[in-house]
């Protein structure tokens, strides 16, 4: 018996044994992708390497557990276009570690002409919300699917099954998220996040102006009374927030304007365990029900 798991011990400690494959993603949305495209494959593990409850990684910084879990990667998957900032680190930390860009071949947005009030997150060349139009999520898809058949080629026809399925989901939602906002009578939002404007391109919508400050955080007395003329001067457009977090400057805005205040949500954070398959589909169509009542399709904007 001691012999027998001497054995196996040895075996597991050889170089290419063990138990498995283990994917990393970086965050929420590319950990929804890889756990779909993953899905069925017994010895191919997924793990996030941000909390499910962070958000998106404009100021993440990588902490000692995630560096813990990096060096058990057998491939990276990441967003790209600039949201993950720490991939220098990765590199240095890990230069044989395979990393693959769902943003690759993306036509990528930047903010030119949206009217900003307060300050950027960060020093952004693009903005790298790409997964929020939903064709540009079945690209994504096509990124990671094609890097993770490269580096598991073993896998390659589960993957390749897994793509197409996913892949006709998300092409039928964009369908129904284009038709179920064409006839909104209002094309103009204002968000608190510079999360939207690949879903507002896709979707027909107009950003009229994006709220830049940090979760939590109000706006300056000066910066609240800039927006508040615009959005007056605007006919007060609907404001939206995001639902992971209280946005006081969003409320206080409402109280002065008498603009509506919306939830929307960017799928940056979801649940950890017992993932629905239709996660992203069902945060998508709830998003296109607010918009659809924020914006007239269905009866008259409320006003607060």
């Amino acid at each position: 018996m001691k012999k027998t798991l001497a054995l196996l011990l040895a075996l597991l400690l050889l170089p290419g044994v063990g138990l498995g494959e283990t994917v990393v993603t970086s965050f929420y949305p590319i950990w929804l992708l890889a756990l779909d495209l993953t899905r069925g494959l017994d010895d191919v593990s997924v793990r996030n390497l941000a909390a499910p409850d962070t958000g998106c990684l404009h100021d993440y910084q990588l902490q000692t557990g995630d560096m813990k879990v990096l060096a058990e990667a057998d491939v990276f998957l990441i967003n790209g276009a600039g949201m993950e900032s720490y991939l220098d680190r990765v590199f240095s930390a890990f230069p044989s570690l395979p990393v693959i860009s769902a943003s690759e071949g993306i036509p990528l947005l930047r903010g030119d002409g949206v009217t900003e009030i307060g300050e950027p997150e960060q020093e952004e060349e693009v903005n790298a919300h790409i997964w929020l139009s939903a064709a540009n999520a079945a690209r994504m898809a096509e990124n990671l699917a094609a890097g993770l058949i490269e580096h598991l080629p073993e896998h390659a026809a589960s993957l390749n099954t897994n793509l197409e399925e996913l892949k006709k989901r998300l092409l039928a939602l964009d369908e129904t998220l284009r038709a179920g906002l064409a006839d909104c009578p209002r094309r103009e939002i204002v968000t608190f996040h510079e999360a939207f404007p690949y879903f507002a391109q896709a979707y027909g919508l107009t950003i009229a102006a994006v709220v830049n400050r940090e979760p939590g955080e109000t706006l300056s007395p000066s910066q609240m009374a800039r927006l508040a003329d615009w959005i007056r001067s605007h006919g007060n457009p609907p404001l939206f927030v995001e639902p992971q977090y209280e946005d006081l400057s969003a409320r206080i805005l409402a109280e002065e304007t008498g603009a509506p205040v919306y939830k929307l949500d960017p799928v940056v954070t979801g649940p950890e365990s017992e993932i629905p398959a239709d996660y992203y589909e069902s945060v998508m169509l709830e998003n296109m029900r607010v918009l659809r009542l924020a914006l007239g399709a269905d009866g008259a904007a409320e006003t607060n």
